[in-house]
C-alpha cells in the first residue's frame, strides 16, 4: 500500500502551472539584467513560444490602465501629447494576462505646460 504525503496530494497542473510561472519570472529577471542584445532575442523568442509577449508600447497613446508612467519629456509638436516616448522598462504579457506594465517616458505638449503659445521659427517671441 502507498503511503500518503503532502507531495502526492499536489495536483500535477497545478504543480506545472506553479513551476512555469517561476520560471516566466526568472526570465523577466534575466531579461532585464542582461546586456548581451543576443540574449536579449533568444529570451523574447523563448518567452513567445509559450505565450509571454514583451511589451514595447513606444508610439502608442499613453493608457494608465497599462502603463506605468516613468516620466515625461516636452516636445513642442501638439499631436504627440500624451504618446509615447520611449519605454525605460518592458512590460510583459502572458497570454494577453498582465505580468508587467512596461514603465514608460510620455511626450507632454510644452505650450500646455508653460501657458503660452509656441513661437515659430520666423518669430522672434519679443515685443
Amino acid at each position: 500500500m502507498a503511503t500518503l504525503s503532502n507531495e502526492s496530494l499536489v495536483d500535477p497542473l497545478d504543480q506545472a502551472l506553479a513551476e512555469r510561472e517561476k520560471l516566466i519570472e526568472l526570465c523577466m529577471y534575466a531579461f532585464d539584467r542582461t546586456l548581451s542584445a543576443g540574449v536579449t532575442e533568444r529570451l523574447t523568442e523563448g518567452m513567445s513560444t509559450v505565450g509571454v509577449t514583451a511589451l514595447r508600447p513606444d508610439g502608442e497613446r499613453f493608457d494608465p490602465t497599462r502603463h506605468e508612467a516613468g516620466g515625461t519629456v516636452a516636445t513642442g509638436d501638439h499631436s504627440l501629447d500624451g504618446v509615447i516616448a520611449e519605454t525605460e522598462v518592458l512590460g510583459f504579457s502572458d497570454r494577453g494576462r498582465m505580468l508587467r506594465a512596461p514603465v514608460v517616458v510620455v511626450y507632454r505638449s510644452n505650450h500646455e505646460s508653460s501657458g503660452a503659445e509656441p513661437t515659430t521659427s520666423g518669430e522672434s517671441g519679443a515685443s
